[in-house]
């Protein structure tokens, strides 16, 4: 499998959540979807902190947006952005070895 050029840009723009909200949906028939797919499970599971995967799991499985996480965790939305940063970050760091 060739190895992609991908780089790691957290701007909170959306694309990059586009990306990864199409990789963890499970309407993706495609393969390679699949395997990222169950490694990223494998990461929101084993790597992130319990507050980390609370947060990604709201914000990619439940569709929560930030206001939404903010509130119901009772900590600010830049609370939240930080802690979703920090996620991805490590998500990108050991995905960036599988693709």
């Amino acid at each position: 499998m060739a190895r992609c050029d991908i780089r790691y840009s957290d701007k909170m723009s959306g694309r990059e959540d586009m990306g990864i909200k199409r990789i963890l949906s499970r309407g993706e028939k495609d393969k390679n979807a699949s395997r990222l797919r169950s490694i990223m499970l494998k990461i929101i599971n084993n790597e992130l902190t319990p507050r980390q995967k609370e947060i990604i799991m709201l914000y990619y499985f439940k569709n929560a947006d930030v206001a939404a996480i903010s509130e119901k965790l009772g900590v600010s939305q830049q609370a939240v952005y930080a802690a979703m940063s920090r996620a991805k970050k490590t998500m990108y760091g050991i995905l960036k070895y599988y693709i």
